[in-house]
């Protein structure tokens, strides 16, 4: 069942929970991304665990906003966290969502008990987007939209954004907008190393072992740079591993929660 709350920004964002009534795991979605598929998280963590994944703002059920800065990101998932009463809860973040996760873990960290950053980098190189400009509006079935996506998509796995396809009298659609993506990426390039170091709760990184956002020695020198950091290496996954080797990367999450 989808919940809403509201932001002091006033963004309406949407959510959805699993799991027991044990210790709250707050879940970030990646750009492009929607919160339902982190949901069976719940079921490899226990009782002692429950799994809340939020649409961040532009994404899934959520409003889109005037504003897709590091900020604003980061202040929502405070906003979360606060207004349902979870902190310190862990924080367990994908690529957009990592970036999040530990600079807020940086900036507040009386909400923040621990977090799991998935294929996210302390430094991250523009790449272009223009392959969006290729996209259609709209489709006319689910199996075009997936084939276009599969010929298109070149970082990631198509299933990462079927999660936000909707049908509309008008045909197939995503639920973000282009343009809302363009400037959640423009603000998302940069180095983070700062960030990254600035916490000291305990940290884990998952990365791909054949991701192109996240390669070995980056991975290597940000669990140098940090006390407390541990490393896993999904072998074979690339950046949305979370979903091509879901139960590697549920096992590496309940390990590293089991160490808390």
């Amino acid at each position: 069942m989808t919940s809403y709350l509201t932001t002091p920004s006033g963004v309406r964002l949407a959510y959805e929970q699993s799991g027991g009534t044990g210790r709250p795991v707050l879940a970030l979605h990646g750009a492009f991304g929607r919160g339902r598929p982190f949901l069976p998280l719940a079921d490899r963590l226990g009782p002692g665990w429950r799994v809340i994944a939020p649409d961040q703002r532009g994404h899934g059920n959520s409003d889109r906003a005037g504003d897709y800065g590091r900020d604003a990101y980061v202040e929502d998932t405070a906003a979360v966290i606060e207004q349902l009463d979870l902190a310190p809860c862990v924080l367990v973040g994908h690529s957009l969502g990592g970036v999040n996760a530990f600079q807020l873990a940086a900036r507040r960290p009386d909400l923040v008990a621990a977090f799991v950053v998935l294929d996210a980098p302390a430094e991250l190189p523009p790449h272009s987007s223009d392959w969006l400009d290729t996209l259609p509006a709209t489709y006319a079935s689910l199996d075009e939209m997936r084939r276009v996506l599969a010929d298109r998509v070149t970082i990631g796995d198509p299933r990462h954004f079927l999660e936000s396809a909707v049908e509309t009298d008008d045909g197939w659609r995503m639920r973000w907008h282009p343009d809302d993506i363009r400037e959640t990426k423009r603000h998302i390039f940069g180095e983070y190393w700062a960030d990254w170091t600035a916490s000291t709760q305990p940290a884990l990184l998952v990365r791909g072992g054949a991701s192109v956002i996240v390669d070995a020695d980056v991975a290597d020198r940000m669990v140098a740079a940090r006390p407390d950091t541990r490393l896993v290496t999904v072998d074979g996954g690339g950046h949305d591993f979370y979903l091509s080797h879901r139960e590697q990367f549920h096992d590496a999450v309940a390990d590293f929660l089991e160490t808390l």
